[in-house]
């Protein structure tokens, strides 16, 4: 292959820039600074999985500028057991440079393993992965192969130091013992899952598919069959472990295939599962001739269910729209809930403090929360549109009130756990991840410093033509509506154990809408919910 004496150089003006060395990386990492730089690690012999990875990583995020690709091609020997197919792993680097020029890749890192290991590798440093995610499913069969796998990664972050790591879904358990390793080291980069791409027999595209020949893929095929068989199943009732198990497993003996292991296991623990209630995961992994196959099925009793929670004025509503809009869930404004029946009790000359006389207005409360035209949930009232009047300062001032009664909480509650029975809903207030849904598959505590809430009141006042009080007055009533929404009685206002916060101070709409919907993919794979994006994507 022809490239300039630095390594550095193109084949030509169109061809992906290849570097071969560290100090070739470096260079090269430094140009463009302000440019964002998404980062795809492979052991090359590329297929349209790769692509797809390639063609995400070059969508710009958080509403910043194109972000530079980068895709390394290195088959690690730290990752392949004695046994294994390490010499004989396919190898195309011409292909392989041909198909990322093809997807707009920037730059391909294609280093020797005297270039990535100058040491050699028994003189290596080596990360341990968690033994809980590591030593499982294919662990078992594979001792030490997630250690390698996280020793290679985290020395190419620590060279390439990119903004965002992208890696495929197929390779299910890799993909989360690296968050792990990622979070408990704290290395600042955020990790994206990409759906599995599949080849028309179903099977998930991986390299090592050109092991096979005609009459062993044709028997390899049974993995997806053996998975869609289970699929059935559950859509069909069927929860038991063991029933969902010995139907793939039916597929696999029926094809000759040699199993390694079919389990049901939770996604984010790996833990084994008896019953396959909420998100739950079939994984199955088999051997057909040389070719060791790995496969799985998320399975979801029911649509995903976010909750976000959070003080008043952290930008609950805003971002809880547009994350309904963008994951492709239904979007549940709980607080205008309230707010509708805080108009309500006002409008009727009762006394907001006084819960025996607003228990008479729950009886025949007719509250719709309907889609409007302009994007913004259009609220109605016993036949009244209240979308305006709920946000006025007078509401805003008495919501607290009316909320703490036990009665309005009870039958809104109701109302609302109604409306996500089916689930597929993203729902924002004071209590959803602890209250209202608890069995919530991603739980958000969405929250910013008074100060900050308090300019964002502000500006929201002047935009609906409201009357904006000094600084000061506005900082002073929200941190007593914190107070009073903190220590009520009745499910106050607190983050669930479970829940994830994120402080919004100094983010942009769409820097928040992308950490909230990493968070969200970590717990719901697209395998199992596509974003409407993913199902758009060819």
């Amino acid at each position: 292959m022809a490239h300039s004496q630095d390594g550095g150089g193109p084949l030509s003006c169109c061809s992906v820039r290849l570097l071969t060395s560290t100090a070739d990386l470096v260079a090269w990492r430094r140009h463009e600074p302000e440019r964002p730089l998404h980062f795809v690690p492979t052991m090359g012999c590329l297929h349209r999985g790769h692509a797809s990875l390639l063609k995400r990583a070059a969508e710009p995020r958080s509403g910043g500028p194109s972000p530079r690709v980068l895709l390394s091609v290195f088959v690690n020997p730290l990752q392949f057991g004695p046994d294994e197919d390490y010499e004989r792993y396919p190898r195309d680097l011409e292909a392989d440079r041909a198909l990322a020029t093809a997807v707009g890749a920037d730059a391909l890192f294609a280093p020797s393993p005297a270039a990535l290991y100058p040491g050699g590798e028994s003189q290596l440093s080596r990360v341990l992965a968690p033994p809980a995610l590591a030593t499982v499913l294919c662990g078992r069969f594979r001792p030490g192969h997630f250690d390698g796998v996280a020793t290679v990664v985290c020395r190419l972050l620590a060279l390439v130091r990119p903004q965002r790591l992208l890696l495929g879904e197929k390779d299910w358990q890799q993909l989360q013992v690296l968050r792990r390793v990622i979070r408990d080291l704290g290395l600042e980069v955020a990790v994206e899952g990409c759906p599995t791409v599949r080849e028309a027999d179903g099977l998930a595209c991986s390299s090592r598919l050109r092991y096979l020949g005609a009459a062993e893929r044709g028997r390899a095929a049974a993995v997806a069959r053996a998975l869609a068989a289970a699929a059935d199943l559950h859509r069909a009732g069927e929860r038991q472990g063991a029933a969902l198990i010995a139907a793939a497993r039916e597929w696999l003996r029926a094809a000759a295939l040699e199993e390694d292991y079919v389990e049901l296991v939770h996604p984010l623990s790996l833990a084994p599962l008896v019953e396959a209630r909420g998100c739950s995961m079939l994984a199955v992994a088999a051997r057909c001739g040389d070719c060791r196959l790995i496969d799985h099925l998320v399975l979801m009793s029911r649509p995903p269910i976010v909750a976000i929670d959070g003080p008043a004025g952290a930008g609950k509503s805003t971002v809880t729209r547009a994350l309904a809009r963008r994951l492709g869930l239904l979007y549940l404004d709980t607080g205008a809930m309230y707010r509708a029946l805080t108009w309500w009790v006002r409008e009727q000359g009762v006394d907001p403090g006084d819960a025996a006389a607003v228990a008479p207005l729950l009886a025949d409360l007719d509250l719709r929360l309907l889609d409007g035209t302009d994007g913004e949930q259009q609220v109605l009232l016993n036949g009244h549109d209240v979308t305006a009047a709920i946000r006025s300062p007078e509401i805003t001032a008495l919501v607290s009130t009316v909320a703490a009664h036990p009665c309005v909480r009870d039958a809104l509650t109701a109302q609302q756990r109604a409306m996500g029975s089916r689930g597929g809903l993203v729902a924002e207030g004071r209590d959803i991840g602890t209250a209202v849904f608890p069995d919530a598959e991603c739980k958000i505590f969405l929250t910013a410093s008074v100060a900050e809430r308090a300019r964002r009141r502000a500006l929201d006042l002047a935009e609906r033509g409201f009357p904006v009080p000094p600084q000061a007055e506005l900082a002073e009533s929200i941190a007593e509506r914190d107070r009073l929404d903190s220590s009520r009685a009745v499910a106050p206002l607190c983050q669930a154990e479970d829940a994830v916060e994120v402080l919004t101070d100094g983010l942009t709409i769409e820097a928040v809408l992308t950490a909230l919907e990493d968070l969200f993919r970590e717990r719901v794979p697209a395998d199992a919910w596509p974003g409407p994006a993913d199902l758009a994507s060819p």
